[in-house]
């Protein structure tokens, strides 16, 4: 995976996992198309692969996709940030910035925590391309809401 390894060290022991993260996933919501692939406890890692349908003339990945692998990198942030898999984690605000045309077969986000609070997570998003790490396509900024209990 063209990911520099985190820094701050893996996720604690106990902590969701992108196994857990992705089986909850497919189960909740199945045919959503993209994957967490690394996850530690200030970041997240996702990944989609691009399909015919999440691409514009031109051959650019659509901004609609972008948002969407922003927010789930997000959501999985936060997993990280309350140490478990939370699916009543609710986007409370995502704006997104693009910065150049998306063009390739695999689009990357990381996703790193900024706040973590009772009721709120706030996190920025980076997005690529393949293996162009450092050419970011697009950077997203949101906050997900936290629910009062637990899921079950």
């Amino acid at each position: 995976m063209p990911v520099a390894p985190d820094p701050h060290g893996p996720a604690l022991a106990g902590s969701p996992t992108p196994d857990s993260i992705n089986a909850m996933t497919v189960q909740e919501f199945p045919g959503a198309g993209n994957d967490c692939t690394e996850i530690g406890r200030d970041y997240a890692i996702a990944r989609r692969r691009v399909a015919a349908a999440d691409i514009r003339p031109g051959g650019y990945i659509s901004g609609p996709t972008q948002f969407s692998l922003a927010d789930a990198a997000l959501w999985y942030v936060v997993f990280a940030a309350i140490g478990r898999v939370e699916p009543m984690a609710l986007t409370s605000e995502l704006s997104i910035r693009f910065l150049r045309p998306a063009i390739g077969e695999t689009l990357w986000a990381r996703a790193t925590l900024d706040n973590a609070g009772r009721r709120n997570v706030v996190g920025t998003v980076h997005l690529w391309v393949d293996d162009r790490t450092t050419a970011y396509t697009s950077v997203a900024q949101g906050t997900y809401a936290l629910p009062r209990q637990p899921s079950t």
